[in-house]
């Protein structure tokens, strides 16, 4: 116990602060719905928050700027004929993001620029396939248009975004309602927590289990699993007297856990949220008032307690932002969106320091927008790891481009549905564009390289000029 007090760590004195009132988004009527999502997404640009609404399901989409009370009559995303129980925000275009609902359908919906004006009712595409709600919507985090989603079927669905088609169907892997499902930093693998107390590594391509245990956690409440960087799986559960627990378990050997941390009596279910680049995870308990934050390193006992947030309000839901949109000239390592009844409050993350210089050891280069893969390379085995970008200048918004290719494969396969080889129609139209584009912009990118060498090969001339001219005087 002396031990864990007095271990040294950069992030011992992380600290959280709530944003002032005017600085969050009020009169918000967030959704009551009973499935243990976030109910929250947030990305550099937006923070998208799950309403309740009559008649239907709906989400709110906010610019990040957008703070204060939000007018009742504020445009939402209303596509859904049911309540909606999770969206998430593409990690390749900020403007794209994704929707499941109660209606047994995943729709994936582009926002404009500067957000919505009037309510957006059409999606870009509708993917239809499961026969009960769908609660789990999460994109792959390396290949671009691939999508996966769970239902309450037990079957896990993974999608080409840009054909509009269930590329994979994963349906006897599941007894029991899927409680939460993640890919691992690549995206080759994905875990699986279920109903049955199981937790499942699963190869989705080869649809095959590559890892399993029983009972990770004997209470009934639900689990969730996410993997960590490093390959290992954290779980949150519950115990057999409903304590609330915390565990780390080797993919290689999953017979015991390499730790199991107890927390408290409460019946709320964590909301786990991971930071690959510090190894620092985040536990957000639905209903809780706090967030507690661990270390995660490789010397037993693994699994390290750094610091708790408390706040008065308990939360519904939480958002997280990816590392991207964080303020590096405050040191801030992270930021959450809490949901409270009727409002969305930023809490931030921070670690103090003294010196205004940037802080290379908090922010190593992490995930960046780009895609290492198109959907099609993903579908045929490739894989392909997370391409980083540096975070020293902060992170500045590259244009979003590739959406309108997903647009001309849907409007493809809508102008040819009748047709009988419209998907191999789609298919092949999707490709060159893609690969057309991307030529595209290594041409330009080339022509911009050779224009800087053409402009600093002019200065130099003018130098060496000037100095001629000196010496002939």
């Amino acid at each position: 116990m002396f031990k864990r007090v007095v271990r040294q760590s950069k992030f011992r004195h992380v600290f959280g602060q709530a944003a002032k009132n005017d600085q969050c988004y009020d009169d918000i009527r967030v959704s009551r719905v009973t499935w243990d999502s976030a109910l929250c997404t947030v990305n550099p640009s937006f923070v998208a928050i799950i309403v309740d609404a009559s008649g239907g399901g709906a989400f709110l989409v906010l610019p990040l700027n957008k703070t204060g009370r939000i007018d009742k009559s504020y445009p939402t995303v209303c596509g859904h004929t049911g309540p909606v129980l999770d969206i998430e925000w593409c990690p390749h275009n900020d403007q794209v993001i994704a929707s499941g609902s109660e209606d047994c359908t995943v729709m994936v919906w582009q926002i404009p620029e500067n957000g919505l004006v009037t309510p957006m009712a059409e999606p870009v595409v509708v993917l239809e396939g499961h026969s009960k709600r769908v609660g789990i919507i999460t994109w792959h985090p390396t290949a671009r248009n691939v999508l996966l989603s769970a239902g309450c079927d037990n079957q896990i669905i993974i999608w080409n975004v840009g054909t509009g088609q269930a590329m994979i169907s994963l349906e006897d892997m599941h007894p029991d309602v899927i409680y939460s499902a993640a890919w691992n930093r690549n995206g080759s693998l994905i875990c699986t927590s279920c109903k049955d107390k199981a937790i499942r590594v699963i190869d989705p391509r080869k649809e095959e289990i590559v890892a399993e245990k029983e009972r990770a956690h004997e209470g009934a409440r639900p689990m969730r699993a996410i993997f960590l960087s490093d390959g290992n799986v954290l779980t949150t559960g519950f115990s057999r007297l409903s304590e609330r627990q915390l565990a780390l378990w080797n993919v290689q050997n999953m017979e015991e856990p390499m730790n199991v941390t107890e927390m408290d009596p409460s019946n709320g279910v964590f909301l786990p949220f991971y930071d690959p680049d510090t190894s620092v995870v985040y536990l957000c308990g639905k209903g809780d008032s706090s967030i507690r934050y661990f270390e995660i390193t490789e010397e037993s006992p693994y699994i390290h307690y750094l610091s708790t947030y408390s706040s008065k309000e308990p939360q519904r839901g939480m958002g997280y932002m990816p590392k991207r949109g964080l303020d590096v000239n405050k040191c801030e390592i992270a930021r959450f969106f809490k949901l409270h009844e009727r409002k969305c409050e930023p809490v931030v993350m921070t670690v103090p320091r003294k010196s205004d210089l940037f802080q290379d050891d908090l922010y190593p280069d992490t995930a960046g927008p780009d895609p290492a893969l198109e959907a099609e390379e993903w579908f045929d085995g490739q894989d392909g790891e997370p391409i980083y970008i540096s975070l020293k200048n902060g992170y500045v918004p590259g244009k979003n481009r590739e959406l309108k290719v997903v647009k001309k494969n849907i409007l493809d396969s809508k102008g040819t549905k009748n047709a009988e080889n419209s998907s191999p129609a789609v298919k092949v139209a999707s490709i060159p564009s893609i690969k057309s584009e991307a030529k595209l912009d290594e041409i330009l990118k080339e022509i911009k390289s050779l224009r800087d060498l053409v402009s600093s090969q002019e200065k130099r001339i003018v130098k060496l000029e000037e100095q001629i001219s000196k010496i002939a005087i």
